[in-house]
């Protein structure tokens, strides 16, 4: 399986500081919980039923014709190679590495960003992440639109995935998602900073998602999250939803200048992490480490994504950190 960020119990035994003492700005997930409503008796004790109208109400709220809840986007991710023969698929890199791995029963061929373009006529498949994730590149909806154009021509996918879009709504291609060959995917967890629900929606034409749904089988999400995500995504909490959205914006651009009053500008980012590429991440993940802040180390390129500390303390404890690393010799 591959690595992902989160992972803070190995690192508080491999470092032997206790769990309750580390700064976690590993996962990117907005750091502050959206409120949790009432849960009534059945959402436990009653199987999972799909017209309860959490399909119409994320729909609403992304502005989509229809979507599919599923048990996080990680299970879409993993599902929808599945719906297409072998074929000939372009994966941007660097990008969740979950993608590649799950297109790898294919013929994979991972692409930057500014190679697309050139070679876009001989895939069949394009996979992105739109803001991508870790670089927190952005594409042009106009550019995305174009090159499912092209691409559905010949019975081919743009598979986008919105993760991180919820604090910058008009990149969304969630409102074209009815289009045939266009793939949507939206996470809760990540803007919601629920990401133990495992809740997220794929948005596309009804044909494609039935044939989906039949791939992934009943219950998928559980009684819980479905009641959650109805009340977190329910059109009276739209002024609460761009109250957070603004927040988080302000917050990742103080992450952003914090982080490059330090001597390490962002090589790129989003409301919810900042991306900096650097020959010493290796050097300074350890020394964060040690000093019980986990942030998200990448080999390949090597880089740092760091996500928003949840509260003055924390953002104090980063700043001091960096603070003690420019005193270390190079």
């Amino acid at each position: 399986m591959l690595e992902h960020g989160g992972r803070l119990r190995q690192a508080a035994r491999h470092h032997g500081i206790p769990l309750a003492d580390w700064l976690d700005l590993s996962t990117g997930l907005a750091p502050q919980a959206w409120p949790l409503g009432e849960l009534p008796a059945d959402a436990w004790a009653r199987l999972p039923e799909d017209d309860d109208g959490l399909a119409e109400t994320a729909a609403a709220c992304y502005g989509a014709a229809r979507a599919l809840p599923v048990a996080g986007s990680q299970a879409a991710i993993q599902a929808l190679p599945g719906l297409r023969a072998a074929c000939r698929v372009g994966v941007l890199e660097p990008c969740y590495g979950e993608h590649a791995h799950a297109w790898a029963g294919h013929d994979l061929h991972r692409l930057a960003a500014e190679d697309i373009e050139a070679r876009l006529d001989a895939l069949e498949v394009l996979v992105l992440a739109n803001p991508n994730n870790p670089s927190g590149q952005v594409f042009a909806p106009a550019q995305l639109l174009d090159w499912h154009a092209r691409l559905a021509k010949r019975g081919g996918w743009l598979l986008v995935d919105e993760a991180f879009v919820d604090c910058t709504p008009e990149l969304s291609l969630a409102a074209q998602s009815q289009r045939p060959g266009l793939i949507v995917l939206r996470s809760f967890g990540k803007f919601f900073g629920l990401a133990g629900i495992r809740l997220g929606f794929v948005l596309a034409e009804a044909t494609l998602l039935d044939r989906l749904r039949a791939r992934l089988g009943p219950w998928t999400v559980s009684g819980p999250a479905r009641v959650l995500g109805v009340q977190a995504l329910d059109a009276a909490q739209a002024d609460a939803r761009r109250q957070r959205a603004a927040a988080l914006r302000a917050q990742g651009d103080r992450l952003a200048a914090l982080l490059g009053h330090h001597g390490w500008p962002p090589s790129g980012g989003c409301a919810l992490f900042q991306w900096v590429r650097t020959a010493r991440a290796a050097k300074l993940h350890a020394f964060l480490a040690r000093r019980g802040i986990l942030v998200r180390h990448f080999a390949q390129p090597a880089s740092l994504r760091f996500g928003l500390p949840p509260d003055e303390p924390g953002w104090q404890r980063l700043e001091t950190a960096l603070k003690e690393f420019s005193r270390c010799p190079p």
